[in-house]
């Protein structure tokens, strides 16, 4: 039975020919795993941990060690992988905090490239399914320790992991945000400054009715995804023909950032405004969000979260739009490639379509907006100097330092409820006190595709490979030589697009959200009358 359950969980992937596993060989010294469980009823469904361990000794002897990213915990305890695991934990369907780059990549080096070791070693990443969080880290280090262009690191691991017409291996589009992000790191001396910034504005145009935008950051090491802002209707602007950028903040046209009209998304001063009547879809306006009070976020990472909600009936309100988006203030302020003097103030732009969807794919219900601004300024100490508050200068250490791990989430995961394991997605919700400040900008109801879509299999296209690329992994007398092995050119050539965004297995990251009083009734919407 356990066995079947693994299979018709994992369908989408082939199982590993010589143990029955979800496992492939990135490079041959790179293995992406799923989360592998020591807890009923998971390792009926997921990797047996007692399994891989046999497996990665048998192929690897003690010449293998974990890395994990799974904030929402491993499922088993160190002692069962001999202690040799190193924890990074961060949020499902997220990019991790950039901070932990420099470390993730220093250890993994350190590890496979320790000169003390004569046998090759390799490094087993995994998160939940083995892919967005998985890949991330696998594509950084191909990017940043062995040379490999973005492009080539996606293919590979994309070639490696994914069924053929399945999408990319990684495909949300924070996470590729991310790896560009990475890559931009490694060609500028690995150099991030990390830095408090203030989120001034959210400027969106074609807002429709019963929107929530809250702005949300990284807080306890990255395990945790917090709201420090949701915004309400009495901080909104709706924003009538020309207005939009004399209200704007003056950062708009400040000298240290990107001129108003060098803004693709924005239209310059004097054009027409984009408003309900003329929106790329009707029912929305151009509004300008100001926060009341300010919303300062203790690192560079932001992240915009959208939710739409349209009133059902008796305390109801149903969900019919989730997404979001991550940026990195210090690389859109063009940090890197300038010596680590990034900008001070900036604008980062996103269209609907280009934002992160539900659990990781593509679809985020019915269309929220058309497009946003955030207006950021990163946090002066406040006196006469200009220096930046509570600045902090993070290199990759070198071989041979210590390298700093975050603290590890605990493996049971006792806080792991099942309204936590459901994550943001459409339905109902029972309304709450929290909820009824909710901006609604625009009293029309754009049309678009039904939230009753389910969302696609979680782990839809993930398949295995050995070393060498073959499906089949052969015993060998012998240990395998295990060096990064160079982009193969004999790969096809896979699309990476939104077009193609494929869900990362696990649940939703969890966030303290304004509206976290609000109780998920089911997974998919139901009509008033059916609820009742």
């Amino acid at each position: 039975m356990a066995s079947i359950l693994r299979q018709i969980v994992a369908s989408p992937r082939q199982k590993h020919a010589e143990a029955g596993l979800d496992l492939c060989y990135v490079t041959d010294n790179i293995i992406a795993t799923s989360g592998p469980s020591s807890t009923f009823p998971q390792r009926t469904y997921r990797n047996p941990t007692d399994a891989l361990v046999k497996f990665l000794d048998y192929k690897h002897s003690t010449h293998w060690a974990i890395w994990e990213f799974r904030a929402e915990g491993t499922g088993y305890p160190d002692s069962e992988v001999y202690g040799r695991i190193r924890h990074f934990p961060w949020p499902d369907h997220h990019p991790p905090p950039f901070a932990l780059i420099p470390n993730i990549m220093a250890s993994m080096r350190d590890w496979l490239k320790d000169p003390q070791t004569k046998v090759g070693r390799v490094v087993v990443v995994h998160c939940k399914a083995g892919k967005g969080r998985s890949g991330t880290a696998a594509c950084s280090y191909l990017i940043s320790e062995e040379g490999w262009t973005v492009e080539d690191a996606l293919l590979r691991f994309t070639a490696r992991r994914m069924r053929s017409g399945f999408g990319a291996g990684v495909s949300i589009p924070s996470q590729l945000r991310w790896i560009s992000y990475v890559d931009r790191w490694t060609k500028h001396s690995k150099l991030y400054v990390e830095r408090q910034v203030e989120v001034l504005e959210v400027h969106v145009w074609g807002l429709r009715d019963g929107v929530k935008v809250a702005v949300q950051g990284f807080v306890d090491e990255g395990r945790t995804i917090k709201s420090f802002h949701t915004f309400h209707r009495h901080e909104r602007i709706i924003v009538e023909s020309t207005d939009a950028a004399a209200i704007a903040s003056p950062i708009y046209n400040s000298e240290s950032s990107v001129p108003f009209s060098d803004h693709k998304y924005l239209p310059p001063p004097g054009s027409e405004q984009i408003t309900a009547s003329n929106s790329l879809e009707s029912g929305g306006n151009a509004v300008v969000f100001r926060p009341a009070h300010p919303i300062v976020l203790p690192t560079n990472d932001i992240n915009i979260d959208i939710e739409r909600r349209n009133k059902a009936a008796y305390g109801w309100t149903m969900v019919t739009s989730v997404a979001h988006v991550w940026f990195n203030t210090f690389f859109e302020g063009d940090g890197p490639e300038k010596g680590g003097e990034a900008a001070v103030s900036g604008v980062f732009e996103m269209d609907w379509d280009a934002m992160d969807g539900i659990k990781g794919s593509a679809r985020k219900g019915t269309k929220a907006l058309d497009r946003l601004a955030v207006v950021w300024r990163a946090i002066e100490d406040g006196g006469t100097t200009g220096r930046l508050s509570l600045q902090q200068i993070i290199t990759e250490p070198k071989e041979g330092e210590s390298v700093p791990e975050p603290k590890a989430a605990d493996w049971r995961n006792p806080k792991h409820s099942n309204l936590t394991a459901i994550g943001k997605t459409l339905g109902l919700r029972a309304e709450s006190p929290a909820s009824g400040g909710v901006s609604k900008a625009s009293s029309m109801r754009s049309a678009g595709s039904s939230p009753s879509q389910s969302v696609e299999d979680a782990l839809a296209g993930i398949k295995t490979h050995g070393p060498d690329g073959e499906d089949h992994i052969e015993h060998g007398d012998g240990q395998p030589k295990l060096t990064v092995s160079e982009p193969d050119s004999r790969l096809p050539t896979v699309a990476i697009s939104d077009a193609t965004i494929d869900v990362e297995a696990g649940d939703g990251g969890v966030g303290d959200t304004a509206s976290g009083n609000d109780r998920w009734i089911m997974g998919v919407p139901t009509s008033p009358k059916a609820s009742r």
